[in-house]
């Protein structure tokens, strides 16, 4: 099965996708399985439709809030559906790129038993499949968008990241709101060696202008860090080429850049004008690290670049944010502040879910706190360094990898 899908894969696209399990499936002993994605603000897991699939009486969505898909996508775990008589019926499996959550597969056996093996290989194979096919669709991009966005989002979203990549030593996940309407956030994180690079800006305004601002920093940012630049360095060429393209002072960015040395721990970073970088060790919030900002990137004030460090314990974990998250406000003028934010966080955590689970619950709480509608661009990043001999924890680790 595992080998028909791969090799019938190389000259299809994610439309044929649904014929292409049809036809497989069956050979281990599958009577029917669907696809089901997330949509950008992780609410609605929506069914991807396919050129020969059939799908029946198969839903066209489900709320990740309140259903069974929804909860098999949160937990990152598969549970069972069952039928009036109590038998079981379906199977809902997450959906996974390494530990970046695409959605659900429902799985029919026909009344045949359930191989829960067989079919965590055959989510796996769907999830490099979605992943390696959807660069090159827009099928993909409407099915995962619920309403319309506009052009400086369509710039941020192809620009980032995933939202969620993990490996041995360190998990990183991030969230970017408003999702169709986003201006100037970005992130950005890479690995090189045993070095994770990892970077928040904000760009100034809410428009197309800022989405550029933001683009041409990270596209600088990336050039000059491929080049061997060190933080500071860095930091002064993409202000560099921000006064070039806008010129001084006319556009700006603000961002914490840093880099985080997985073998020992050290986190090294530099602040550009941004909000500090927030310490959670054993479950609780320990500190703002606190360093020396420079001016925003585009200003040219002179003021010299500071890099600074923090050695991190295993377990450690640092957030990275905007303002746009902390500064909203509700009805009578609240700011949703620095300590509700942080409180969410270490609330969610306590109770076990993954950190994707409590960024996806906490855009959904700022939502909330200003009605659905946010005026300025909100991100978060959360980076959990896990410690040097995180590698050997993992050849125990049950699947999925890992449950932060």
């Amino acid at each position: 099965m595992l080998a028909g899908l791969i090799e019938s894969s190389h000259l299809r696209s994610i439309d044929d996708l649904p014929s292409l399990l049809a036809t497989h499936t069956p050979q281990a002993g599958f009577a029917h399985v669907v696809i089901y994605l997330v949509d950008l603000q992780q609410q609605v897991l929506r069914l991807l439709p396919g050129r020969g699939g059939e799908t029946g009486d198969v839903p066209e969505e489900f709320p990740v809030e309140g259903s069974l898909p929804g909860l098999a996508f949160q937990e990152v775990r598969t549970l069972t559906q069952h039928d009036e008589n109590g038998e079981p019926h379906y199977w809902w499996i997450p959906i996974l790129n390494g530990t970046s959550r695409l959605g659900v597969l429902r799985v029919d056996m026909g009344g045949a038993p359930f191989d829960h093996m067989s079919a965590r290989h055959l989510s796996s194979v769907v999830a490099l499949l979605l992943t390696s096919m959807h660069s090159y669709s827009d099928t993909w991009a409407r099915i995962v968008r619920t309403r319309e966005m506009n052009v400086a989002a369509e710039m941020q979203w192809r620009l980032i990241p995933p939202l969620t990549f993990a490996s041995d030593r360190v998990s990183v996940s991030g969230v970017l709101e408003p999702a169709y309407e986003v201006g100037g956030d970005a992130f950005d994180y890479a690995i090189t060696s045993d070095v994770l690079h990892v970077a928040v800006f904000d760009a100034m305004g809410h428009d197309v202008s800022a989405g550029l601002t933001a683009n041409l920093a990270i596209a600088a940012s990336r050039n000059n860090r491929r080049q061997g630049d060190s933080l500071a360095k860095n930091s002064e060429d993409i202000e560099a080429v921000l006064i070039e393209e806008f010129g001084r002072a006319q556009r700006f960015v603000t961002a914490v850049m840093g880099d985080l040395d997985l073998r020992t721990g050290v986190f090294t970073w530099v602040n550009r004008g941004h909000p500090l970088p927030i310490l959670l060790r054993g479950g609780r919030w320990t500190t703002m690290l606190d360093c020396q900002p420079a001016h925003p990137m585009g200003l040219d004030l002179g003021l010299p670049v500071t890099t600074c460090r923090e050695q991190l314990e295993p377990g450690d974990r640092l957030i990275l944010y905007t303002d746009g998250i902390t500064e909203i406000r509700d009805a009578s003028g609240r700011e949703f502040g620095v300590h509700r934010f942080v409180d969410f966080v270490i609330r969610n955590n306590q109770s076990g879910l993954p950190v994707p689970e409590t960024l996806r619950r906490l855009v959904q709480a700022v939502l909330v706190y200003h009605k659905g509608v946010l005026r300025d661009d909100a991100t978060v990043v959360i980076v959990e360094w896990r410690g040097p001999d995180a590698d050997r924890e993992l050849e125990n680790a049950d699947w999925p990898i890992p449950r932060t």
